[in-house]
């Protein structure tokens, strides 16, 4: 067990609280930030670090961000956290370093190290995406002093708050847009649809619980718009394969499909072009993707935006007022604006008003508790 000095970070959590809290006031937690990245990269062996040039005798906290596999510049899930704590150092005052682990073991690793150091002094550790969660249920109770938040995951220990996300709910609405506009005569951009095949599909990349989250989600919003859609359901394996992804989602295009949703991660830019290239429509994850690959604004009728970003910059503003959820579990769904559907930017004047008008009514009653959206392949929800 590992002790840590936490007398700067009380002296400077509570200096900075009411600063903080105007500023939150100010801003407001969702508000759109700046689609990229997080420095130069090290390209040097093992995890790649980069310093956002930490200052801790200014800092209101120091924060070591550890990403999710992929590293950033993946326009998705890694970016979305980047652009919480980047929020973070402006709003607030906070500094961080960012840290690019290449392999599950790493997490561990890094995750140790940066609890153990001491120049800088980490106020927080961020630990992104799922993966994470094993190395942390290690870690944190080995520095009991050290306070961690981490995404995608529970880990039962007094200093790791944990933000999940309910992404079925999200998804329900990006599946509740397919199924309708499946069926509708859409073509603007490089798209369009053919009424008569009345087929969409869903690119998952792992195999397992969480995505099968986004999985029965969207296929209940496409049962709830048409219980007549088929909805093809295919798995890459991982979240790095772009021609992987490109080739299953060419698969269901051929298929007949008009509109592919993945979560896929970095990979679902394989989907994109498959879109482009069949001339049907594509929906994105986590950020909205018609403006992290503008490129595709063309193809992306719309993105399941998963709020990462909210989940980091409330840890981190949080330990700034010495407030953080340590111990407790924090979800986020459609009623909170964890998650959502955001229109494409391109594509939105597309999406015929009484289609607009059905997703805003089936949001309200999800966030009512009138619809209730399965989370698990063998929940049979309601609608």
């Amino acid at each position: 067990m590992h002790d840590k000095t936490t007398t700067r970070r009380r002296l400077l959590a509570g200096s900075s609280a009411v600063a903080a809290t105007a500023l939150a006031g100010c801003t407001g937690r969702l508000g759109v930030l700046g689609e990229n990245g997080g420095g130069d990269d090290d390209t040097g062996d093992g995890p790649q670090t980069t310093t956002a040039g930490v200052d801790e005798d200014d800092a209101a906290a120091t924060v070591g961000m550890v990403y999710a596999l992929g590293g950033l510049d993946d326009r998705s899930f890694n970016d979305a956290a980047n652009r919480g704590i980047q929020r973070a150092r402006l709003d607030d005052g906070v500094e961080y370093t960012n840290h690019e682990p290449e392999s599950v073991p790493e997490f561990a690793e890094v995750q140790a190290e940066l609890a153990a150091s001491t120049n800088p002094d980490y106020d927080l550790v961020c630990c992104v995406g799922f993966l994470q969660a094993e190395g942390l249920s290690a870690t944190a109770p080995e520095y009991p002093d050290q306070q961690f938040m981490i995404v995608d995951s529970v880990v039962d220990a007094d200093n790791v708050a944990s933000y999940v996300f309910r992404e079925h709910e999200g998804s329900f609405q990006a599946g509740h847009l397919a199924g309708l506009l499946t069926s509708s005569d859409v073509n603007l951009g490089a798209g369009a649809t053919n009424p008569e095949e009345t087929t969409v599909g869903f690119v998952g990349g792992v195999d397992m619980p969480l995505i099968h989250k986004f999985e029965v989600g969207f296929e209940a919003g496409v049962a709830h718009a048409d219980e007549d859609v088929e909805v093809l359901t295919e798995y890459l394996g991982n979240f790095g394969d772009v021609q992987g992804a490109r080739d299953i989602a060419a698969g269901m295009y051929d298929d007949g499909a008009d509109i592919v949703y993945h979560a896929a991660g970095g990979a679902g830019v394989g989907v994109f072009q498959a879109a482009q290239a069949s001339g049907r429509y594509a929906i994105g994850v986590d950020s909205d993707q018609s403006r992290s690959n503008p490129r595709y604004a063309d193809v992306v009728l719309a993105s399941m935006v998963k709020r990462v970003n909210v989940a980091v910059y409330d840890a981190a503003t949080a330990t700034v007022t010495d407030d953080l959820p340590a111990g407790e579990v924090v979800s986020l769904g459609l009623e909170s604006d964890g998650v959502g559907v955001v229109y494409g930017t391109s594509l939105e004047p597309a999406i015929p008003d009484d289609v607009r008008g059905a997703l805003s009514a089936s949001r309200e009653r999800i966030a009512s508790g009138d619809i209730d959206v399965p989370s698990e392949r063998s929940d049979t929800g309601g609608a």
